[in-house]
């Protein structure tokens, strides 16, 4: 009896550590990558020479290089990264389903069909493009929401009519395309394959700016969102209002994603991945959000260095974040199909 009291304790302290150390493990790695992506492409640069580009020192040989092409595409990485994890993973917790990302119901798909029109049939470009993608993230967020509404969102609802409206908004940016002139065709098919190509430092704030507000929201609500995991039932005996909480993590996932999608186009599969890749490293279900975001930044981080560097050919990061996906969304279906689809 002894022996069971003392050893009890322990296991949810070894748990914690364990927690602790994956996410330090992730976040080195983060960084390590950001480190690599500034030191090292078609040719590698001393680590003084990326110091003093990144510090302003008069003179520097690799000022260029490091504050023009590499450090936007490792902080936009970074940022975007983390947002689709975020995002995704927040989704998944709330619906109970690895499923339930925004790749899967529709989100990510209305924000490319919308700049797609905006780029072929209103001409926009820039900024304008990147506000009509959030807008239409937004909008058909609000759709699918309001249609799989009632007495709150349930889950296999909005799943399935997220899949239906992704499934017609593809069909409307293939239309938009088939009639697009070639140089439009060229421009929307690079920004809906997901890409860091020419990004700038200042297209990142309005990134940083919502990880920030839409972050921070679901941080405060984290603890409701974690009820949610016990069913609506038990929440409510707990006191979480449910609807509420879920209204306040879809405007935060869905900010964070349609915000980031506007930033570097629809890059296939990370707000899908991260959610399951982290709930499969930590133990329990605490810090989950935080290391989601961490894999989110690791893969796509990552993917644009492969693409870049480590292939024959120069590929964007959604071609290679796809291929990463496509074979594990088929395991999540099966594994889902076995266990009830949870995390």
């Amino acid at each position: 009896m002894s022996d069971m009291s003392l050893a009890a304790p322990l296991v949810p302290r070894k748990a914690g550590t364990r927690r602790l150390q994956v996410l330090v493990f992730l976040a080195a790695l983060v960084l390590g990558l950001v480190l690599l992506t500034l030191s090292c492409g078609r040719g590698c640069l001393a680590p003084g020479d990326v110091v003093a580009a990144l510090t302003g020192t008069p003179g520097a040989n690799a000022s260029f290089v490091v504050s023009e092409l590499r450090l936007p595409r490792a902080v936009m990485g970074l940022l975007a990264g983390f947002s689709f994890g975020l995002g995704g993973v927040a989704f998944q917790i709330m619906l109970r389903n690895p499923l339930a990302s925004p790749d899967i119901i529709g989100i990510s798909a209305s924000a490319g069909a919308a700049a797609v029109f905006a780029i072929v049939i209103l001409a926009f470009d820039g900024w304008l493009v990147s506000l009509v993608a959030v807008l239409a993230g937004l909008g058909v967020a609000a759709m699918i929401w309001a249609l799989s509404s009632r007495r709150g969102a349930a889950g296999a609802r909005l799943i399935l009519i997220g899949i239906g409206v992704s499934a017609m908004l593809d069909s409307v940016t293939a239309y938009v395309l088939l009639e697009a002139p070639a140089w439009d065709r060229a421009e929307a098919m690079r920004w809906l394959t997901g890409s860091l190509n020419g990004v700038q430092l200042v297209q990142a704030l309005p990134v940083a700016g919502a990880l920030l507000v839409f972050g921070g929201l679901l941080a405060c609500t984290a603890r409701d969102l974690e009820v949610l995991r016990l069913g609506d039932d038990t929440a409510e005996a707990l006191g979480v209002r449910s609807d509420v909480t879920r209204l306040r993590v879809t405007l935060a996932a869905v900010g964070l994603v349609a915000i980031a999608t506007s930033a570097t186009g629809p890059i296939a599969f990370v707000a899908f991945l991260s959610g399951p890749i982290a709930a499969r490293l930590l133990p329990g279900s605490r810090g989950l959000l935080l290391g989601a975001g961490l894999v989110g930044a690791v893969l796509v981080i990552a993917g644009d260095y492969a693409g870049q560097f480590l292939l024959p050919a120069r590929l964007p990061v959604g071609v290679i974040t796809g291929a990463i996906g496509a074979p594990f969304l088929l395991y999540l279906i099966v594994r889902a199909n076995r266990n009830g689809g949870t995390l």
